[in-house]
């Protein structure tokens, strides 16, 4: 690849880290972005050549992880990249932290997720991207694939899983094949499926693969717990690969929190087991024996807390203006005394 011209808002003698940078942007970027960026504001003003390959020698990273992490800063508005008419990147700008800060914080997605944006090919591009080999079989077996000639919106598809999410051919190939099989052809679906798998990072047939059969297995199961008979909706999805592969879950514990939510809430609920499970991720469980100990602790402490309350024995007199005063206590003397009392009166 040809070399590339890197340029800077700000020239520091030393290499300076924001740290509106680690506040707001470093928690939800993977160490191989951070890597890279670190290593820009390390190389600026450096004599030495810059390209995609060395920077990939230098960090142990493949040139695609290299090319991920400029595009993600690019998107993050912390670079700005210079590109040719072909892709190829020649120019990258340090943009500075300070400025994008509020903007950051509200776009940022939420930790262990990336945006994609898919980007319209142009009829020049399509042509040029139609000139590599991989590209122009990839077309002809989607085509076959889809039983249909292709569509303008097949052929921005193709190609941005190719070129923009970097799918090998046969990933994408492998993609079509399992929608298909599912009886989904539409350009959105493939694509939503698409995005699933590169927000997992699966880049492999063999990772789809174990995906979708941990995938199958865990709405199945999600569905016998809440006693469900159909598919899961985007949101519910969106839970179950949450379970599965952020919390990574075993399907045991994800049942019995669906039961536990099903008996709490008196019907399936998504949201009522996503709180269950999200508390016992956060106490880091990890098998079923961990629940019982964490359920033993709470009614420990449940029973603590009641033993402090205090007790009520029989009945509470009232006090009132009448008794609110401490009362006298009369001894045997004192009602013989007032008895000699009275009856001296008398006389």
């Amino acid at each position: 690849m040809s070399n590339i011209n890197l340029s800077n808002e700000f020239r520091p003698e030393v290499t300076i880290l924001s740290n509106d940078f680690i506040d707001h942007y470093m928690p939800s970027a993977n160490g191989t972005f951070v890597k890279v960026y670190l290593y820009l504001l390390r190389f600026n003003g450096s004599s030495e050549e810059l390209s995609i390959s060395h920077i990939a020698e230098k960090l142990d990273e493949t040139e695609k992880d290299i090319l991920r992490a400029l595009r993600y800063w690019e998107e993050k508005q912390l670079l700005s990249l210079s590109k040719e008419d072909s892709g190829n990147i020649t120019g990258i700008t340090i943009l500075n932290p300070v400025i994008q800060k509020a903007q950051d914080q509200k776009t940022t997605p939420p930790e262990n997720t990336q945006e994609f944006h898919r980007p319209k090919y142009s009829d020049a591009q399509i042509a040029k991207l139609k000139e590599l080999g991989d590209v122009q079989f990839l077309l002809n077996a989607v085509e076959r694939y889809l039983d249909r000639l292709l569509r303008p919106s097949d052929i921005q598809l193709v190609l941005y899983l190719y070129e923009g999410l970097e799918f090998s051919s046969d990933l994408i190939l492998h993609l079509y094949d399992y929608c298909i099989s599912m009886n989904k052809k539409n350009a959105s679906y493939i694509e939503s499926v698409a995005l699933s798998w590169a927000k997992q990072g699966i880049d492999t047939v063999e990772k789809a693969e174990h995906a979708s059969m941990l995938y199958n297995t865990g709405y199945q199961a999600v569905n016998r717990a809440f006693g469900l008979n159909r598919m899961p909706g985007d949101a519910e999805k969106e839970f179950i690969l949450c379970w599965l592969n952020t919390y990574k879950f075993e399907i045991p514990l994800i049942t019995e929190a669906c039961k536990r939510a099903l008996l709490g809430a008196g019907k399936p609920d998504f949201k009522y087991a996503n709180g269950i499970l999200e508390s016992w991720y956060r106490h880091g469980v990890k098998t079923l024996k961990d629940v019982e100990v964490l359920d033993i602790e709470h009614a420990k402490r449940s029973s603590v807390a009641a033993s402090r309350e205090p007790k009520k024995v029989g009945r509470t007199p009232s006090i009132n203006k009448f008794n609110a005063f401490p009362q006298r206590q009369y001894t045997e003397e004192d009602f013989l005394n007032l008895e000699r009392q009275l009856l001296n009166k008398g006389n």
